[in-house]
């Protein structure tokens, strides 16, 4: 599997793929408004989840590294989880590659590839609440706010409102 946008390729992780996968997982800028780091073991066994080939009846996520095609540097993950139907995307991205468009179009090119390739045209987010940036990249795309959690996760030891969008592509 290979899915290319104007700037970006995205292909299936690999076990080279690691070292980014580390960083991005316990860089505090990348993790800040999505989950407080884990223990190395614990990365290692996530790690090793999203290493698994992924096919439409999967019921783990997808995980593809996110290469700007000029350089053929890596620049962050993306990926989606399908359940019930609806697939759940999101993405991490590298400090250095914040403000730029990457995560609208990494967003982008992989839903067009989930609607042409494997017919899935329901789409989720969940974003913690003040995560501004990722809440316009949604918009951006077209995702639309359904539904505020409440207190659905702690980061740093604090309570934290979910954004819960939606896109049918439909």
């Amino acid at each position: 599997m290979n899915i290319r946008s104007e700037r970006l390729e995205m292909t299936p992780l690999t076990v080279d793929d690691w070292p980014l996968f580390y960083t991005l997982h316990n860089t505090p800028e990348v993790i800040a408004q999505c989950f407080d780091p884990v223990d190395d073991a614990v990365l290692q066994q996530k790690f090793q989840q999203r290493l698994v080939p992924w096919h439409k009846e999967a019921e783990h996520w997808q995980c593809l590294v996110i290469r700007e095609r000029a350089s053929g540097d890596a620049i962050g993950v993306t990926g989606m989880c399908l359940s019930q139907g609806r697939a759940e995307v999101g993405y991490l991205l590298m400090p250095a590659f914040y403000g730029q468009g990457f995560g609208s179009e990494s967003l982008q090119a992989l839903i067009h590839w989930a609607v042409s390739s494997q017919s899935i045209i329901k789409f989720k987010a969940v974003v913690t609440e003040g995560n501004v940036a990722s809440e316009r990249v949604l918009q951006k795309i077209g995702f639309q706010l359904v539904e505020k959690v409440p207190d659905a996760h702690s980061i740093g030891g604090k309570r934290y409102t979910d954004h819960i969008y939606h896109f049918d592509a439909e």
